[in-house]
């Protein structure tokens, strides 16, 4: 397996989000998304994602049951700050919350350390120095060994950076989701920071396996999603004709294409395609093997070019959580 450089800390080419096996994308199998994890350790992806929010709380206990016997063989990240009370939800970075989420995080994964612990979300509330300067405190008490943000502005990363080393930057990046090359990236690079991308594949979209909003299971978060709805979906669906066009030519998958995009974009850049079934795993992998030429990447943009997708990401209440 190719290996990569978030800062300090190096992790396999193409990790895994498990954020799916346990939510959101309809129902799962624990027996299947086990299997996957384990198939991806041995397949050399030893970067595994979670999140306390997912489930809440049973994404990371799964992940937990699926390496207790391989700990040392992966790179585990999870991510902390929103808190989800019933149906509501909160944003909380405080100190004593960072402290508090990350001992629970501990027991859940059954891990005496987190490799790369991310402030999923940022209070605004709280100055992020404080709630960074927390989590630099988890570091020099050995239960975390790097930290990173998601979703937050270059001000916001430059003060966090000033504040404790921050190794890694998780924000959405994927064809249809451009924005981070504006800002985000350049900021990164220049300040030595790693770069995750979180659905790489469009949450799905990119695969070229979703024809109709009726695909999606009646608990699937994708349709209440403004870019899986009315005239979004099929617009959106003609650019991602395109794709699986270029892929036939290539002898490649959609997803495989998709994900050599982002994988040619530079080697500090680590996408994190997320799936609940083996098979899907074992394709994302391929995606290794697929060399894209500068022809390759010119054809591709200019079918997809940045802003092409139609609707906004998140619907406007989860934008408004967004620090951009």
């Amino acid at each position: 397996m190719q290996e990569r450089a978030l800062g300090q800390l190096t992790v396999s080419a193409l990790g895994l989000g498990c954020m799916g096996m346990s939510e959101f994308y309809g129902a799962g199998d624990d027996n299947e998304s086990l299997a996957t994890i384990r198939r991806a350790i041995e397949l050399g992806v030893t970067f595994l994602d979670t999140a306390d929010m997912y489930g809440p709380y049973k994404n990371e206990e799964l992940v937990g049951r699926a390496i207790a016997s391989r700990r040392s063989e992966v790179v585990l990240a999870t991510k902390f700050g929103i808190v989800r009370d019933g149906g509501s939800r909160r944003i909380d970075g405080t100190p004593a919350y960072v402290q508090h989420a990350c001992e629970a995080s501990l027991t859940r994964l059954g891990t005496d350390r987190i490799d790369l612990y991310y402030l999923h979300r940022r209070d605004p509330n709280t100055e992020i120095e404080d709630t960074v300067g927390a989590m630099g405190r988890l570091v020099e008490q050995g239960k975390v060994r790097f930290i990173g943000l998601s979703e937050v502005s270059v001000e916001t990363l430059r003060k966090a950076h000033a504040t404790h080393a921050i190794t890694a930057l998780q924000s959405e990046y994927s064809l249809w989701t451009r924005d981070p090359e504006d800002e985000i990236l350049p900021a990164c690079r220049e300040l030595g920071i790693g770069f995750v991308a979180y659905s790489p594949l469009g949450r799905g979209f990119l695969t070229g396996q979703f024809k109709s909003p009726d695909d999606f299971a009646a608990d699937d978060f994708r349709r209440n999603s403004p870019r899986f709805q009315g005239e979004n979906f099929q617009r959106n669906l003609d650019l991602v004709a395109a794709v699986e066009r270029m892929a036939r030519a290539k002898g490649c998958t959609a997803s495989q294409l998709a994900l050599a995009w982002l994988l040619a974009h530079g080697r500090d850049i680590v996408p994190i395609p997320g799936t609940k079934r083996v098979k899907y795993l074992e394709e994302n992998v391929g995606a290794l093997d697929v060399r894209l030429t500068e022809a390759d990447l010119a054809n591709l943009e200019a079918a997809f070019p940045q802003n092409a997708a139609a609707g906004m990401r998140y619907a406007e209440t989860a934008m408004s959580s967004l620090n951009r």
